[in-house]
């Protein structure tokens, strides 16, 4: 993986380190030294290194012969999500949302061309997909990644799609790149996306778009069920009306969050404000 970078300032040791952290997955918890370097593309000394540094940082553990993520890395992801105040304005809804459906609910948000989960309220159901904070799947096979697809410049659109998948799923004979297009259209025009067993055997879902202030398309919502238990006219009749009114609240607070009188001001390493 050396030298993707394409500016002068792009730090490959940075970049290396993050590669080190992203091949631990819900699939493999834990890794060896040599499993880390083959998923990586990088030499043992240097993956050996690398988990070294992150097990200084708290970052790593090792587990036996192995190494293991600890729950620091979780600040990396929180920081994020805390940033955008989406979490605690739309806890309370999603919360009241699978109290009336009885089926898990979850926001994403786009990266490049996968979905990554950013928060969840949850069933327990017997469904073939694990999902947690930070999981991704290519949105092309979700209901919450063509919604987000959906709203899409032309230019950006393209590039999303021309961004290999980081889901690490096996390979799917997906719709050709027309028909993916011809639904994108439908789905911005009725404002609502379905995803029936695309993703995976017995997992059907509807999604709908999560707006900031500006009306921009920030994230996704959505109600997942299983096909056995519920069908498509079930989901769309009872379901998706919810679904769109929690949606649409959630976007009305999330807007008043961001128009809340509060600014931060830089401070200098002096400890002067910045103008």
């Amino acid at each position: 993986m050396a030298g993707r970078g394409a500016g002068p300032d792009f730090v490959e040791a940075l970049a290396r380190g993050l590669d080190v952290l992203a091949c631990f997955d819900a699939r493999h918890r834990t890794m060896t030294l040599s499993e880390v370097a083959a998923a990586t593309g990088l030499a043992r000394p240097t993956a050996r290194r690398l988990l070294l540094t992150l097990t200084e940082l708290g970052f790593v553990r090792p587990s036996g012969t192995a190494f293991a993520l600890t729950p620091r890395v979780l600040t990396l992801g929180m920081a994020y999500v805390g940033a955008l105040g989406l979490w605690d304005i739309a806890r309370p809804h999603l919360e009241s949302l699978v109290a009336a459906t009885g089926e898990s609910s979850s926001i994403a948000q786009l990266d490049g061309s996968d979905i990554v989960y950013v928060a969840r309220v949850s069933v327990p159901k017997l469904i073939a997909l694990r999902v947690e904070i930070g999981t991704r799947f290519p949105a092309a096979r979700t209901s919450q990644g063509k919604v987000l697809l959906a709203a899409l410049p032309p230019t950006e659109l393209a590039g999303a799609l021309a961004e290999p998948s980081r889901a690490g799923l096996p390979p799917h004979r997906d719709r050709t790149d027309g028909e993916l297009r011809d639904e994108l259209t439908e789905v911005r025009a009725r404002g609502w996306a379905l995803a029936n067993e695309e993703l995976a055997p017995g997992v059907r879902s509807v999604a709908v778009p999560v707006r900031d202030g500006a009306g921009t398309v920030r994230a996704a919502m959505n109600v997942t069920v299983h096909a056995a238990e519920t069908s498509t006219e079930r989901l769309l009749a009872e379901h998706l009306p919810r679904l769109l009114r929690t949606a649409g609240e959630v976007s009305a607070e999330w807007a008043l969050w961001q128009s809340r009188p509060h600014v931060e001001i830089p401070i200098r390493p002096d400890g002067a404000a910045t103008a």
